[in-house]
């Protein structure tokens, strides 16, 4: 029997510390949107443990490796758009 059920991408959780290695915030995995935010995106990319996951967001966006998208003042990331900046950092720089 073949099943049905869709693929539903997830972003991972994350687990926030403190300097002493306290947890301050546990953030649970969750299904992920198909307009993400900045933060949503660095989870999306597991960027989060980079000392400014941020501006490596950034940075692939002013590369041209990853495009945003102006949604009223913010920016958002059609989750499409991250997929292809893998594939364009796959083909770049293969492991």
């Amino acid at each position: 029997m073949v099943s049905n059920m869709l693929h539903i991408p997830i972003l991972p959780g994350i687990t926030r510390h403190d300097s002493d290695g306290n947890v301050l915030e546990v953030v649970p995995p969750s299904p992920c949107p198909e307009l993400l935010t900045a933060e949503e995106a660095v989870r999306f990319l597991r960027l989060e443990d980079l000392k400014d996951p941020l501006d490596v967001l950034y940075q692939y966006r002013r590369k041209g490796v990853l495009r945003g998208t102006q949604v009223g003042r913010h920016i958002r990331y059609l989750r499409s758009e991250i997929v292809a900046c893998l594939e364009k950092l796959t083909e770049e720089k293969p492991r």
